[in-house]
């Protein structure tokens, strides 16, 4: 077992949604002077999801929007507790969840990889060690110094993976990260990938793209309203199937 790299063991995530929520401040205080209480219902973003992921193992994640995909990203890497299960992650992880997550649009490009790389646990010195490299690999020397509000989406995008890609992870999870920027910064980002994983880096990677899924990963997990459906290292069958191929 020492080449486990994630362990995800009966794993649920629990969300609780007032069936009538009021809209205003005046509604709920008229709703409990009333007497009336809210009822709630219970919805699993997650169900019972059972996987391991081996050191050096890409592994897709598919499924339609709504299936639990992100939620199970953000159980894995920290952001999230799970309701029910646990998860045992063995490595410094690099997450790549939502765009422009853990930035600050007040501050600068440059005061924000500061910022992130010591999230994810790089010190000053490092950080100053590899700062013309994010910064070149990103391709934003010229905005660096502006603040980030007046980054485009593709830009935030950029600089968000050259951060979490210099930190050198031991797993790195990317969820649709790829699919922003021009084909230029896409093929960069899929070079970088490929010397992770010949570096024997373990990635997860959440996509729609399934040719991407077939290209880069070598084992997959299709989520289905927050349980897995299918599973297996024949990632072409199974996207044939998740398609309806």
């Amino acid at each position: 077992m020492n080449d486990l790299s994630i362990g995800i063991r009966g794993t649920s995530v629990r969300y609780r949604i007032a069936r009538e929520k009021p809209h205003t401040l005046q509604e709920y205080i008229i709703h409990r002077l009333r007497g009336r209480r809210l009822v709630y219902e219970d919805f699993w973003a997650l169900k019972d999801v059972t996987a391991e992921v081996r050191k050096g193992e890409t592994l897709g994640i598919i499924g339609n929007n709504g299936a639990g995909k992100s939620t199970l990203l953000k159980v894995i890497a920290g952001v999230l507790k799970p309701t029910e299960g646990a998860v045992t992650v063995n490595g410094k992880i690099a997450p790549l969840i939502e765009l422009g997550a853990g930035f600050d649009l007040e501050l600068s490009g440059i005061e924000n990889v500061y910022l992130n790389a010591s999230v994810l646990g790089l010190s000053r010195k490092e950080t100053d060690h590899r700062m013309d490299s994010i910064i070149d690999f990103a391709e934003l020397r010229e905005f660096i110094l502006s603040p980030l509000k007046n980054y485009s989406s593709g830009m935030v995008a950029r600089l968000g993976f050259s951060i979490a890609t210099a930190v050198d992870p031991d797993i790195l999870i990317i969820d649709e990260t790829l699919a922003v920027g021009d084909e230029h910064f896409k093929k960069k980002c899929n070079e970088r990938m490929r010397e992770f994983r010949e570096k024997g880096t373990t990635m997860l990677l959440v996509s729609h793209n399934m040719k991407e899924i077939e290209r880069l990963c070598n084992k997959v997990i299709w989520l289905e309203h927050g349980q897995i459906r299918e599973t297996g290292t024949d990632v072409g069958a199974v996207t044939r199937r998740y398609s309806g191929g």
